[in-house]
């Protein structure tokens, strides 16, 4: 492989929560570009998390991203634990002297969406809503005060936030559910704060979101695979500027082989805006904007799908 195809050749990059969905495409397409990515999350072949998904694991993650020509090493991790992360970091530290890239992609509380979405606060159990701000919010504070101090050891770093909508769109719309709506606008919020921690060391924070993710839950809910799953939009047209999780991870792999990334610090970016600026597509060869398509639908109804593909 040339510097050309494998342009993090040498990095070291840290998925924290890379069991499915955008996480593992993140690490895998990483990977792609050369990089050794340590892959967390809390199910493993041995062990299932809360999410109760089987048929994903680290294990499986890290797989894929040495056959996408990396090096992937799985580390089973529960990011609400200070001592875990802190074993994370240390291991990274000793075993690499490193760390490059570091995406807080830790979530895992769709579950408690699913129930709770369209609940006002006192509809819904005080428990879940407070479990949520756990998984979308507490685990990546505590991933960043532990791993930053690593990532900043050199200049050039690069941590990502990944989270549901755009700063534009979630600083104007209630996204169905308090809980949820606080767990998927603290991240942007954190990625601007981080940014001017960062900076001083010459290295960038962002916030990224994926547009209507086809994840594996995703396609689950609809009763579709990959393959398929255009069915879907039979019950549900919108359905059709649904993106694959290659999308938004060649988009931060894109933003990790910049050079001038700096000039994205603190900003919030989504998948199809990297797109257009880096020049990718989405594995079938598309350039989906979910999130311009759902804010031009808010003023025109009748637009079409087809101009956002």
């Amino acid at each position: 492989m040339t510097t050309a195809t494998q342009p993090l050749s040498g990095r070291i990059a840290l998925v924290a929560g890379a069991t499915r969905g955008a996480g593992r495409a993140i690490a895998v397409e990483l990977g792609a570009a050369g990089a050794t990515v340590y892959v967390t999350g809390r199910t493993t072949r041995e062990k299932v998390s809360e999410v109760g998904r089987s048929t994903e694991t680290i294990e499986e993650t890290a797989e894929l991203v040495t056959a996408a020509g990396g090096e992937g090493v799985a580390v089973p991790t529960d990011h609400l634990e200070p001592d875990q992360v802190a074993a994370l970091i240390e291991r990274i530290d000793r075993e690499r002297g490193r760390l490059d890239v570091l995406v807080n992609d830790i979530w895992g509380g769709e579950h408690l969406v699913v129930a709770g979405f369209g609940k006002k606060i006192h509809e819904m159990p005080l428990a879940d809503g407070l479990r949520m701000l756990e998984l979308g919010v507490k685990s990546h504070l505590i991933t960043s005060a532990a791993a930053v101090p690593l990532l900043i050891r050199n200049p050039g770093g690069l941590l990502v936030e990944v989270t549901d909508g755009t700063a534009e769109y979630n600083g104007t719309h209630y996204r169905e559910n308090i809980y949820y709506d606080l767990a998927k606008t603290a991240p942007t919020r954190m990625a601007f704060a981080l940014s001017h921690d960062l900076e001083p060391s010459g290295c960038t924070a962002v916030a990224v979101t994926p547009g209507w993710l086809r994840s594996e839950q995703m396609l689950d809910h609809f009763g579709v695979t990959e393959e398929n799953w255009r069915d879907a939009t039979e019950k549900l047209p919108d359905f059709a500027v649904a993106e694959s999780p290659v999308y938004v991870g060649r988009g931060i792999a894109a933003l990790a082989a910049d050079p001038e990334r700096a000039r994205w610090n603190g900003r919030s970016l989504s998948s199809g805006q990297l797109a257009k600026e880096y020049g990718f597509t989405d594995a079938d060869g598309s350039r989906p904007d979910g999130w311009g398509f759902i804010v031009a639908k808010e003023t025109d109804p009748g637009v079409s799908v087809d101009d956002y593909r």
